[in-house]
């Protein structure tokens, strides 16, 4: 006699969650081994942070899903980023497994030795059909991207846009790409406040994080008092290896990153009023100001380094314009508001926007999190594309719907 097919996915679903307490588990009683693993491309600070942040959201995979009620689907491919890899392991494969039969995933090259390290280790604990493909990006196209349920990219927007091209009707596509995510310090802001979120989130993992700022606007009449303040904290910062506790910031991990932006201080060198040091041996690139006022028009590149781009502007008119602006508008994923909340209403439209905090404070593995940019994030499903904070579980529930739900 055979189960009935809604006891028997509840079945699966409670056999499932199990699996992700044991990772929880593992997560708090085997730390160290797991900080090991990450402190070899990531500091100490970052990797601690990012484990803390990963229990939360595993202890809030229930509550999720519960909450959300996505329909089972029989698979998903990954594309994985090169970055946070185990906080992403856990919204991307662990969660998703809950309403998802199979899942294939392919590391970030950049990342592969490390990422596949954590995977064995967390294989063996969870046992899900949660499957790491070590193959070329064509293999990974033909053999898990185009007969999955879902497909979910972490990366450039470019590279994002020639997958998208072969996504099938049916398929339900999901872009997580990188934002500006500007710091606006207004005339009435707390600087004190302002330069301590701004210097953490610039410094989280040495600036090789998607998350940090890669803009900071400051009203004239504080700037100078902010770059002093700015100036006076960074000199106080601890340069350490990554499995330092005490290191404010560590070696730069990604080679291209050193490249890119020696190259962009040696053509922008008149704009540096601190830092712009970098130690090829070491890795150790300068905490570094970049100073311009905002009808300078210098170029804005996502830094993935501990680079402070501070520019000042004139009044709401001169700052709305440009947040406004298409390269803006393209782009707009978070922003954080020191100050001047009348600009709130205006930033909330485009961004997941924080007031007197950062990104990091509101980000939570269980809620939708993102812009309204499409080279931010976006969703693609019966060839049309939406621009939203994202959550899969939610994404699933309500582009799905059509199929029963798992729980």
């Amino acid at each position: 006699m055979s189960m009935n097919p809604e006891l028997e996915k509840n079945t699966l679903f409670l056999e499932r969650h199990e699996a992700i307490l044991k990772c929880l588990n593992y997560l708090m009683e085997y730390r160290q081994e797991v900080m090991d693993i990450l402190t070899q491309f990531s500091s100490y600070r970052a990797a601690d942070a990012e484990i803390d942040s990963t229990i939360l959201t595993l202890q809030g995979a229930l509550q999720e899903v519960q909450t959300y009620q996505p329909s089972w689907q029989r698979s998903m491919a990954v594309f994985m980023p090169s970055n946070v890899v185990l906080y992403s392991y856990a919204l991307y494969l662990l969660l998703p497994s809950l309403y998802v039969e199979k899942i294939d995933f392919r590391p970030s090259s950049h990342v592969n030795e490390y990422v596949n390290m954590l995977h064995e280790k967390l294989h063996a604990v969870h046992g899900l059909p949660i499957c790491i493909r070590k193959v070329s990006q064509k293999e990974f196209l033909e053999n898990s991207v185009m007969p999955a349920d879902i497909v979910v990219f972490t990366g450039s927007y470019t590279n994002a846009e020639k997958i998208k091209k072969q996504i099938r009707k049916e398929q339900l596509y999901i872009f997580y790409g990188q934002g500006i995510n500007p710091f606006i310090i207004g005339p009435d802001a707390d600087l004190e406040l302002a330069v301590t979120d701004v210097t953490r989130m610039r410094l989280y993992n040495s600036g090789q994080d998607c998350l940090g700022p890669d803009i900071i606007l400051v009203h004239q009449d504080v700037r100078e008092s902010f770059k002093n303040l700015l100036i006076e904290r960074l000199d106080q910062l601890v340069f350490g290896a990554n499995n330092d506790p005490n290191a404010n910031y560590s070696p730069i991990f990604y080679k291209d990153t050193l490249y890119s932006v020696s190259e962009y201080f040696n053509t922008n060198d008149k704009f540096i009023i601190y830092g712009g040091g970098i130690d090829f041996r070491t890795k150790k690139m300068e905490p570094t100001i970049v100073y311009s006022e905002l009808d300078q028009d210098l170029e804005i590149i996502e830094y993935f380094s501990p680079v402070f781009n501070v520019v000042s502007y004139r009044d709401d008119e001169q700052l709305i314009k440009r947040i406004s602006s298409s390269y803006f508008s393209e782009r707009a994923m978070g922003c954080s508001l020191y100050g001047s909340n009348h600009l709130a209403d205006v930033l909330r439209k485009k961004h997941t926007l924080t007031i007197n905090e950062t990104l990091e404070d509101v980000d939570q593995g269980n809620k939708p999190f993102g812009g309204y940019g499409t080279m931010s994030n976006y969703i693609f499903y019966d060839f049309k594309l939406v621009s939203k904070p994202i959550l899969i579980s939610e994404i699933v529930a309500e582009y799905l719907s059509e199929k029963r739900s798992l729980v």
